[in-house]
């Protein structure tokens, strides 16, 4: 250590700009509710219920599992306030899965479910010449989440269920320590922790349905260690760990089915970002580091129509908007939220015992234009591409 030179660790210690590629949500779980713009919340007929609505898990009959998988590209563009440089994130397609397992008990009013799902995660890397390299570069997060849960299906017209959550976490972040390409300050860490979801189902007609659908917050400690890379110097690893505040989210619905080929659904959904204020990176002979988040809460305004067909398919269409939760004054490069307009189409086929689900994405984030004072001080623009599929069984 003592070949690195003094001001570097300082610079590294003192920085108030190092931040993490975490927070982000991935509420699609499921292609057939990708299609619908997400919005399932008082629909919630397929086993991906115990994701969307674990109460809907009643209308299921015998053992039903479903598996999927939702694949995204993504990409962020930077470009400078007088437009003389812009840079975007590297291409890098990413794909998480979804399992889900349903089982109806014989002469009782309860359904068990069991779901294996990734309600966070994904990562975003910026080229190692980017002009804000000193403040982000790469971030990303692994968020598995175990999900078992009992519905209750109290009379013909009322649902309840709840079920604990068993949830891992592993992140990394990646900056620069100097404002040319090479250098770098690195964390890894890992953690686990326990939550729970809830959720009601109630149709009080055959045409109206409402759901309510509850995910609590987690907070994990990730362990881990941090390094410093610099070419000519020693390489340098240090024990460092933090504690994250992933949010509750809470969201409800209502589902209009004037007949049995149509059905129309508005979501609305809140995610508690408040949570996540500044965080403290502890290292152990390096000392802290303070992570800036202070984020704020958001909603999303989901829509989502399908229209069923007498030959088993279906076809569905959707629309998201997604507020912004990252204000200017905390904004980092590697998280460059912004309010987001999200498109998505999919087609459905059910037979006696299997179904299939596919459905098409498009998201994209008017320029939003960031003035921090620092480099990353700019215009930002997002789109993504996202393609998914699931499989079900019935038996």
């Amino acid at each position: 250590m003592n070949k690195i030179p003094a001001l570097l660790l300082t610079a590294v210690l003192i920085s108030p700009s190092l931040g993490f590629a975490l927070g982000i949500r991935i509420p699609d779980q499921d292609a057939f509710a990708t299609a619908r713009g997400e919005a399932v919340t008082a629909t919630a007929d397929n086993p991906a219920a115990i994701f969307y609505n674990p109460a809907g898990i009643t209308q299921l009959s015998g053992q039903n599992f479903l598996l999927g998988t939702y694949g995204i590209y993504l990409q962020s563009k930077y470009t400078s306030p007088n437009g003389a440089n812009s840079v975007r994130t590297k291409d890098n397609p990413q794909a998480v899965p979804q399992i889900y397992y349903t089982y109806q008990l014989k002469n009782l009013p309860i359904t068990l479910g069991l779901g294996a799902y990734c309600p966070y995660g994904f990562n975003l890397e910026w080229p190692d010449t980017a002009p804000f390299r000193m403040q982000a570069l790469k971030g990303g997060i692994t968020y598995f989440t175990i999900n078992p849960v009992i519905a209750w299906k109290i009379n013909d017209t009322l649902s309840i269920a709840a079920g604990p959550t068993f949830n891992f976490a592993k992140s990394n972040l990646e900056r620069g320590i100097l404002p040319f390409p090479g250098n770098s300050f690195k964390f890894d860490g890992s953690g686990y922790a326990t939550g729970f979801t809830a959720g009601i189902l109630w149709q009080p007609a055959k045409q109206h349905s409402f759901g309510v659908n509850y995910h609590s917050g987690t907070s994990i400690g990730l362990d881990g260690h941090s390094t410093i890379s610099i070419p000519g110097y020693r390489f340098y690893r240090d024990k460092a760990d933090t504690q994250f505040e992933f949010p509750e989210f809470i969201t409800a619905g209502y589902s209009f089915r004037p007949n049995e080929q149509w059905n129309f659904e508005f979501d609305i959904d809140w995610t508690n970002w408040d949570r996540l204020n500044t965080l403290t990176l502890n290292q152990k002979t390096l000392g802290p580091v303070p992570l800036p988040f202070n984020w704020s809460s958001s909603f999303m305004y989901k829509f989502g129509a399908t229209r069923y067909f007498s030959n088993g398919y279906n076809v569905s269409a959707g629309y998201i908007y997604s507020e912004n939760s990252v204000p200017n004054s905390s904004f980092n490069p590697v998280v460059p939220d912004s309010d987001r307009n999200i498109f998505s189409v999919g087609v459905g086929k059910k037979y006696d015992r299997f179904s299939w689900d596919f459905a098409y994405q498009f998201a994209y984030g008017p320029t939003r234009t960031v003035t921090t004072a620092t480099p990353a001080d700019g215009n930002y623009r997002f789109i993504s591409h996202a393609l998914t599929f699931s499989l079900g069984y019935h038996f």
